[in-house]
């Protein structure tokens, strides 16, 4: 196997199950040094020992951190600096739910998802842009969702936040893009994965009805998009919005 991002260091938020798990084992799988960072060090701490039996010989641990916190965002990426020397590529895939029609839904519910799942960017992606311009190199791949494009009925606040995403990514891309550091955004579809298995079975069955492909996807067909934009294969991408929906927009 070609090692794409060979001893290029990675973080990837929410790395501890899900796509970020997905994402953190591929880039792990060819070459790069991965610090998955979520709020559970339990959860943390499972999927590197996963990532360490799938991919043997892999670099891979865990920083527990609220990536919605400044500080902590800060602190994080200051540790994989001062141990590796030089931040290469960052995945920002924490992402929650809160779902309530907008007259159930309560401020925190709001303000919450909009946390974890904006304000998380903007708190890695400053920490590391001063590392990432001196070295004149960098990806940053950020994860929206295709509700952030069409909008989805009780999700006002994670439809608004994953469209947030999207705006964030150009303009950042837009900053940096004389400095070679690469900005792009990840739409994914309906992929099975925890957050999806809460759906009810009649949800299922309507989405699919939706979905040209008339599957869902597998965490690894993101992680495939995330390994392309991160690795030199994308040298000439950058502000884009790749959706992996299996032709749902």
């Amino acid at each position: 196997m070609d090692q794409l991002v060979k001893d290029k260091v990675a973080i990837v938020t929410g790395g501890s199950s899900g796509i970020g798990k997905a994402i953190a084992m591929k880039l792990a799988a060819h070459g790069a040094k991965v610090t998955i960072v979520g709020m559970s060090s339990e959860k943390g701490e499972k999927a590197v020992k996963e990532i360490l039996e799938a991919v043997p010989g892999s670099q891979v641990n865990f920083y527990a951190a609220d990536v919605s916190d400044g500080e902590q965002a800060d602190h994080v990426v200051k540790k994989v600096l001062d141990k590796e020397g030089h931040i290469d590529i960052l995945v920002n895939n924490a992402g929650i739910t809160r779902d309530k029609l907008l007259m159930k839904m309560q401020a925190e519910d709001w303000d919450r998802v909009l946390d974890v799942n904006v304000k998380s960017c903007y708190n890695f992606c400053k920490a590391v842009t001063r590392p990432m311009m001196r070295a004149r190199s960098g990806r940053i791949i950020n994860m929206s969702s295709v509700i952030g494009m069409t909008g989805n009925s009780g999700q006002v606040n994670y439809s608004a936040s994953k469209a947030a995403v999207i705006g964030f990514t150009k303009a950042l891309a837009k900053e940096l893009a004389s400095r070679n550091i690469h900005v792009n955004c990840i739409a994914p579809g309906f992929i099975e994965t925890p957050m999806t298995d809460r759906l009810s079975q009649e949800q299922k069955k309507e989405i699919l009805s939706a979905i040209p492909m008339r599957r869902y996807g597998d965490p690894e067909d993101v992680a495939n998009v995330a390994l392309f934009l991160a690795s030199g294969l994308s040298n000439y991408v950058t502000a884009q919005v790749v959706t992996v929906d299996g032709g749902y927009i």
